[in-house]
C-alpha cells in the first residue's frame, strides 16, 4: 500500500484516538518513511552509492520550513497579551454592560429588545473578524468579553448555539480570505509558500480571488445559521453569570492613555502588514514596542507579560513546526506521484469526482489535526501535481487546496475555532462542547464551504 496514505491514516487515527497531534505527526511520518523504505538514519555512500539522507534527518530539515511561521504565532501571542495587560478588551465589556443595564434589560424578553440581541450579535462578529487582523488576538478576546455578557444574553432568550456560530464565522472566513494577520500566515506564508515549493508558479495569483467562492459558502452558513437558531432558547441566571457581569460592570472606565496606547499599537501592527509583504512578524513586534515604549507594559511585567504571551500560541506552533516535517518525509517517500497516478485512474479523469475527493481527504485530515494551518503541508504535496495532471488550473488549485486546509476547523473537537467559544460560552456550565459549539458549527459551516470549495474548482 502507498506509504503517503498508510502515514496519513496512521496520523489521523491517532490524533483520534487523544494521541498528542505532535507526536501524532511525528509517528505518522517515521511509519511512511520506513514502509517506504527509507533508512532510519543516514547511510554512508558506499561503492560508488550516492549517500542517502534518513528519516530523522528528512524530517529535522523539514522542520525548518514551518520555523518562521511558530516564531510568528509566538510574537503574535505577546502582541495580543500586551493588548489584554493594557485593560482594554475588560474595559471594554463593561462598558457594554453598564449601558446595557442602564437601559433597564429586565428579566422577561419585550419586542424592543430585538435590536438589542442583534446588535450585540453584529459586535460579537466585528470582535471575531477584527481578532484576526486588525487586533490580532485570536481566541483570547472571548473568555474576556463572553461571559460577562452571559446573564445578557439569558435575559434576552439567545440561542447560544448562534453565538458559537457567530465566532466561528469570524475566526475561520477572516483568515481564509483576508490576508491579512492570521490571513497573512494562512494564505501567502503556508497556502502560496507550499505550493511554489511543490512546483507550481503563485507569482501572479489573486489569492482573494481564489477563496472568494469558499468564503461566500461560508457566508451562507451563517445565514443559514441564523434562520435555524433565531427562535428564543432559556437559560438559568446561575450565580456564575452574576458574578461575571457584576466584576465586569465594576471594571473602571476605560483610562485615556492606556486606551489611546493600545490604539496606536495596533495601528502600527496593522499599518506594517499594509506597507510591507510578510512582515506579521515585525508588526507585531513593533506593536509590543510601542507597549513597552510608552509605559503600558513596564519593563519589571515586559517578560512574563511575553512569556505569556508565546504560551498561548506555542501550542500552534509546534503543531505548524511538525506538519512541515511531515510533509518533507511524504515528499522523500517517493510515493506522492504513485499516488497521484493511482489517484488519476480511480478518478477517470474527472475533475467534479476528483475536487470532491481532494476536499473530503482535507476535511478528515483537518478534522483529526485540528488544525487547518497545519493540514495545507501535509495535503499540498499530494495536490499539486495530482491537480497539475488532472488539469485544474493555478487559480482552482489555491482554492481546492485552501478550501481542502480550511475544512474541519470549524466542527473540529480539536479547534481553536471550537474551544474558543466554548471557552467562553460554557463558564456557567450551559454550553456542551460536542452539542452546542462542535456539531452546530459542523453542519453551518463545513457542507456549504465544500459546496462552494467544488464550485470554486470547476468555474475558476
Amino acid at each position: 500500500m502507498n506509504a503517503v496514505v498508510i502515514a496519513v491514516i496512521v496520523m489521523l487515527a491517532l490524533s483520534l484516538a487523544r494521541v498528542h497531534v505532535v507526536l501524532s505527526l511525528v509517528i505518522g511520518a517515521f511509519v511512511g518513511g520506513l514502509i517506504a523504505g527509507l533508512p532510519l538514519a543516514d547511510v554512508a555512500a558506499a561503492g560508488g552509492s550516492p549517500a542517502q539522507e534518513g528519516i530523522i534527518t528528512v524530517f529535522q530539515n523539514g522542520l525548518a520550513g514551518g520555523a518562521k511561521i511558530a516564531l510568528s504565532y509566538a510574537m503574535l501571542g505577546a502582541f495580543a497579551m500586551a493588548i489584554t495587560h493594557s485593560g482594554l478588551p475588560q474595559q471594554l465589556a463593561g462598558a457594554v454592560v453598564r449601558k446595557l443595564n442602564k437601559g433597564g434589560v429586565s428579566d422577561h424578553v419585550s419586542s424592543g429588545f430585538s435590536k438589542i440581541k442583534w446588535g450585540l450579535l453584529a459586535v460579537i462578529l466585528v470582535m471575531g473578524i477584527m481578532s484576526q487582523n486588525v487586533v490580532p488576538i485570536h481566541i483570547a478576546f472571548i473568555p474576556m468579553v463572553i461571559p460577562p455578557l452571559l446573564l445578557v444574553f439569558n435575559r434576552l432568550q439567545v440561542d447560544r448555539r448562534l453565538i458559537a456560530c457567530v465566532i466561528t464565522f469570524g475566526l475561520v472566513t477572516t483568515y481564509m480570505y483576508l490576508p491579512y494577520g492570521f490571513g497573512a500566515i494562512f494564505l501567502n506564508e503556508i497556502l502560496l509558500s507550499n505550493i511554489q515549493s511543490a512546483g507550481m508558479d503563485t507569482k501572479n495569483i489573486n489569492v482573494m480571488q481564489a477563496m472568494g467562492i469558499p468564503a461566500l459558502g461560508m457566508v451562507a452558513g451563517l445565514v443559514l445559521a441564523f434562520l435555524h437558531y433565531r427562535k428564543p432558547r432559556i437559560y438559568e441566571n446561575n450565580q456564575v453569570d452574576t458574578d461575571s457581569q457584576t466584576a465586569s460592570e465594576n471594571q473602571p472606565e476605560p483610562s485615556s492613555y492606556r486606551s489611546l496606547v493600545a490604539a496606536v499599537a495596533i495601528a502600527v501592527c496593522f499599518a506594517i502588514q499594509l506597507v510591507y509583504n510578510d512582515a506579521l512578524l515585525l508588526g507585531a513586534m513593533l506593536g509590543f514596542a510601542v507597549f513597552m515604549t510608552l509605559g503600558v507594559v513596564k519593563r519589571s511585567e515586559a517578560n512574563d507579560v511575553f512569556g505569556a504571551g508565546i504560551r498561548m500560541m506555542a501550542m500552534v506552533g509546534f503543531i505548524m513546526i511538525a506538519a512541515q516535517g511531515f510533509a518533507a518525509v511524504m515528499k522523500a517517500t517517493g510515493d506522492i506521484q504513485p499516488l497521484v497516478e493511482g489517484s488519476m485512474a480511480v478518478f477517470g479523469g474527472s475533475k467534479g469526482m476528483a475536487a470532491f475527493a481532494m476536499l473530503v481527504v482535507g476535511l478528515l485530515v483537518t478534522m483529526g489535526i485540528g488544525s487547518s494551518f497545519s493540514t495545507l503541508p501535509i495535503i499540498t504535496a499530494i495536490y499539486v501535481p495530482l491537480c497539475a495532471a488532472l488539469g485544474f488550473s493555478p487559480l482552482a488549485t489555491v482554492a481546492i487546496i485552501g478550501t481542502a486546509g480550511a475544512l474541519g476547523d470549524a466542527g473540529s473537537p480539536a479547534s481553536d475555532s471550537t474551544l474558543g467559544p466554548t471557552m467562553g460560552l460554557n463558564a456557567d456550565g450551559q454550553h456542551d462542547h460536542i452539542y452546542d459549539s462542535v456539531i452546530p458549527t459542523f453542519l453551518h459551516y463545513n457542507i456549504p464551504l465544500m459546496a462552494a470549495g467544488w464550485i470554486a474548482a470547476m468555474v475558476l
